[in-house]
């Protein structure tokens, strides 16, 4: 049987929880919301609007590898938004898949604006657009277009995992 490591990510909005959710139901694996992993002081520093840095992210990406690396493997919603960032998560767990979601910066707004109580504020979107690097040829992984419905893309990723 094999173990299942996967990160659905994207920036803000792009629906990581939604199909990580529906993901982890269809292989019955556990799903972790990476924003959980987030301490307060992260999510205080978000929440009023001011981007993360790199130092802030170090400590929170190795908690998603370390979820990642379970012996039952996960699926986590993770934005990963540089590729060193993702180095960093297939540091402990290196046959990680990454599904990448991606949108338009419009449809991406639209759904951030109809989020009730969420920490991340619709100001950041921008700064994380401009940071986001696409997937390279030496991560394991699949970039879906969120315009399709959530059990669609889960099953593009899963279709995906089961080929790799």
């Amino acid at each position: 049987m094999t173990i299942m490591r996967m990160v659905v990510m994207g920036v803000s909005g792009c629906g990581k929880t939604s199909v990580g959710e529906e993901i982890s139901l269809t292989l019955a694996v556990q799903f972790v919301d990476g924003d959980d992993l987030h301490t307060e002081a992260n999510k205080a520093k978000m929440g009023a609007g001011i981007p993360l840095d790199d130092e802030d992210r170090w400590p929170w990406l190795d908690k998603v590898g370390q979820v990642l690396a379970s012996p039952q493997g996960a699926v986590v919603a993770c934005s990963a938004l540089k590729k060193v960032y993702r180095d960093r998560i297939r540091a402990a767990a290196p046959d990680v898949v990454f599904v990448h979601l991606t949108g338009t910066r419009e449809l991406l707004w639209e759904r951030m604006s109809a989020r009730q109580n969420h920490f991340m504020p619709v100001s950041l979107l921008d700064s994380q657009l401009k940071i986001l690097e696409p997937l390279q040829a030496d991560e394991k992984g699949v970039t879906l277009d969120i315009s399709a419905p959530v059990h669609q893309l889960a099953a593009q990723a899963l279709k995906f995992s089961a080929k790799h």
